[in-house]
């Protein structure tokens, strides 16, 4: 790779990174929000519908057809995923959810 692929991979990765925080950010906000809510449905399905527009929308302008680029930003975005787990759950602010009793 030459160094503008570089630039471009480092970009993408970035981006991705970027994208990530918007997306994991947004769900755990939805998510605090149709707690207190009794519009849960709409609250969910408008978040659903903008994070995932921003987010392709995002890969598109940053990747285009280079698979590479691709790469990268996917990896920057699953990097940003397991950074807000980690986060959510020492915080504290993830919800425990009792499971249905097994039969």
């Amino acid at each position: 790779m030459t160094s503008d692929e570089w630039s471009g991979a480092l970009l993408a990765a970035l981006g991705g990174v970027a994208l990530g925080g918007f997306f994991f950010g947004g769900l755990w906000w939805t998510l605090q929000r149709t707690l207190r809510s009794a519009h849960v449905v709409s609250w969910q399905l408008a978040s659903l519908l903008v994070r995932n527009a921003v987010a392709l929308g995002g890969f598109w302008l940053l990747c285009g057809a280079s698979w590479q680029r691709w790469l990268f930003c996917l990896s920057g975005f699953m990097v940003t995923r397991m950074w807000v787990l980690r986060l959510t759950r020492r915080s504290g602010t993830m919800l425990e959810v009792p499971h249905a009793a097994q039969p």
